[in-house]
């Protein structure tokens, strides 16, 4: 059975920082092209951050470049996503998400997904 384990999220100030984790199971992570995305309130779901199995490719949505980073451990079969000068416009929930190729996931489709968790940037 697939299961996703996501944490990290929480309150942070404008220009502040965290960290997401997602550590999955169930699947063979490492074969699998895995990604973030976000949904804010009244908004589309929208892909933020995207890493080819090995990772030595990723990809951003323009508003998140040069802040956010993408990686992943699979020998941990764990994904991260280290953000940094949070702004208040990244409040949204973050998802993992998972697909067995990089173009399916830039296409918006996936085989497994997270339960998310919420990031709130607020003074």
């Amino acid at each position: 059975q697939v299961h996703f384990a996501e944490s990290g999220g929480g309150l942070v100030q404008p220009g502040g920082s965290l960290r997401l984790s997602c550590a999955a199971s169930g699947f063979t992570f490492s074969s699998y092209a895995q990604s973030w995305y976000r949904q804010a309130p009244g908004k589309e779901r929208e892909l933020v951050a995207i890493i080819t199995r090995a990772g030595y490719i990723t990809n951003y949505t323009d508003s998140v470049k040069g802040r956010f980073t993408i990686s992943r451990d699979n020998a941990k079969n764990t994904l991260y996503l280290q953000m940094d000068s949070l702004k208040p416009e990244d409040t949204a929930v973050y998802y993992c998400a998972s697909a067995n190729t990089y173009t399916r996931l830039l296409s918006g489709e996936y085989d497994y997904g997270g339960q998310g968790t919420q990031v709130t940037v607020s003074s």
